[in-house]
């Protein structure tokens, strides 16, 4: 082996790497390390960003020498929309606040307001402004840490922190900065507006990074930090990106006509387009992918957290969790979960709580809430399906990624669920193998090749057609019942919210 490239993701609940050997086209090793979350009351969803350092130290030097004496590029993917402000001296200020952290609502509303509404929020950036997203997170740490605040010289996303650092440079990617909800997708710029409600009294674009497209470089590793992590010096960085964009690098979906289902922490539905597609009534966000184009994007809060939380409640460690909820028929016999423990975004409910409703003395079991769990995160993305047709976008197949998508029980109730056949890759951490594609593009165009990502793409990847299901006719037509309950069901709690 002469080369090799390294992906990794950076999750909620872990981060993954993989070492991939390009010429053999196989993947040499895979590692993982552990995260945990500090959550609190009010909505609060935190991190430290040196546990995401020292989860990726573990991973590498997990890895033999043998394998990282070879590495030539590392890709990054990380998790959307979080907050890391640093100052002049690198340091990071406050704990990260996280994707799903809901704890920021009075400032994304102040937001939307000083800029007169959410029209006029459509109008400058293209993408609805949600409570998820960084720029409320910002205004809420200038509330919140007036000191701090004031001492903040940077504004990093969780992949662009790893990347600085990897390399002690800081810059961030059209994707993953379409998450913030300061970037004008339209024109691939910061909106000054949207920067200036976040603080009118203090310039905030110096502390936002330069701008940098999917196929250039981050940097290369700092020479101290490589010889720490026993890789060579010349090792590059690539941009990297969110995990969306990255996973749809990883599932294909850089060209027209292609839907990639996520199901991990959160669930996500995207696709790709050659325009930005503005959805009128802001289900779709239309942010940039990384590969070039847009990435029009929809995402619950709540999918693989919803069996994690009746896992853990239940103490269901130990059990088979695919027999146990398999041994449920459809529908759980009248269970119905909204699984909005982290609130919810689709729909907007930032408020909203977890509800398990339909328990009588014949269904309270363990495989049924299990069940129920399952179905209802799938139910979510369905829900969202009908803000891709509204933008003129229709799908005959869906591609599987994530956690969720090595689960047969769950691919055979997506698929009859969202009514489309569908497809899982050999690859399944596709976050961290679009990562190390990206980390190849990179790498071919500093070395002037420029070979095009389709290309890259289409020799690397490749399906599993094991794992591949069809929709079963009967079961559609059950689900189809079952999932006009679930709206009933959110219409009818909704207010209690």
């Amino acid at each position: 082996m002469e080369k090799s490239v390294i992906g990794v993701d950076l999750g909620t609940q872990g981060l993954k790497l993989i070492a991939y050997d390009p010429d053999n086209k196989q993947v040499i090793d895979c590692v993982s390390a552990p995260l945990e979350m500090i959550s609190h009351s009010d909505g609060s969803r935190e991190q430290l960003a040196q546990w995401w350092v020292e989860a990726f130290q573990q991973c590498i030097h997990a890895i033999p020498a043998s394998i990282r004496k070879t590495v030539v590029a590392i890709g990054v993917s990380g998790q959307q929309h979080g907050f890391v402000p640093v100052d002049s001296k690198g340091n990071v200020l406050a704990p990260v606040k996280l994707w799903c952290d809901t704890s920021t609502k009075q400032e994304c509303a102040a937001i939307i307001h000083d800029i007169g509404g959410n029209a006029a929020n459509m109008a400058l950036t293209g993408v609805p402004l949600k409570v998820g997203y960084t720029a409320s997170k910002i205004r809420w740490f200038r509330d919140h840490h007036p000191e701090l605040y004031q001492r903040m010289s940077r504004i990093l996303l969780p992949h662009d922190y790893l990347n600085f650092f990897l390399t002690g440079n800081s810059c961030m990617e059209y994707g993953d900065a379409s998450g913030t909800g300061l970037l004008d997708v339209r024109h691939r710029c910061w909106s000054k507006p949207l920067i200036e409600a976040l603080d009118p009294n203090r310039d905030l674009t110096p502390c936002l990074p330069p701008l940098v497209d999917s196929h250039q470089k981050a940097g290369t590793l700092r020479p101290g930090l490589a010889a720490a992590l026993g890789l060579p010096n010349h090792v590059m960085v690539s941009a990297g990106g969110g995990d969306n964009m990255m996973a749809a690098i990883g599932t294909g979906n850089i060209v027209p006509g292609k839907l990639t289902a996520s199901l991990g922490t959160s669930g996500t539905l995207f696709a790709f387009a050659d325009r930005p597609l503005i959805d009128p009534q802001g289900e779709l966000a239309a942010f940039c992918s990384s590969s070039g184009g847009w990435l029009p994007l929809l995402c619950t809060m709540n999918c693989t957290i919803a069996i994690e939380q009746i896992r853990n409640l239940l103490h269901l460690q130990d059990m088979d969790l695919e027999a146990l909820a398999g041994s449920i028929g459809i529908g759980a016999d009248g269970v119905l979960t909204l699984p909005f423990y982290n609130g919810e975004r689709t729909p907007d409910l930032p408020n909203g709580k977890a509800v398990i409703f339909g328990l009588d003395n014949t269904n309270t079991t363990s495989a049924h809430l299990l069940r129920s769990a399952m179905e209802s995160a799938i139910f979510g993305m369905k829900n969202g399906l009908s803000a891709f047709s509204r933008c003129g976008l229709q799908f005959s197949e869906v591609t599987l990624t994530g956690g969720g998508s090595n689960s047969a029980l769950w691919r055979q109730i997506c698929c009859d669920i969202l009514d489309l056949p569908v497809n899982v890759l050999q690859q399944n951490e596709n976050a961290a193998f679009g990562a190390c594609l990206q980390a190849l593009w990179c790498h071919s165009h500093e070395h002037g090749n420029g070979t095009p990502l389709q290309d890259i793409v289409h020799e690397h990847l490749a399906y599993d057609k094991q794992k591949a299901c069809m929709p079963n006719k009967k079961s559609v037509n059950a689900y189809k019942e079952i999932y006009q309950r679930y709206l009933a069901l959110i219409e009818a709690v909704t207010p209690l919210y």
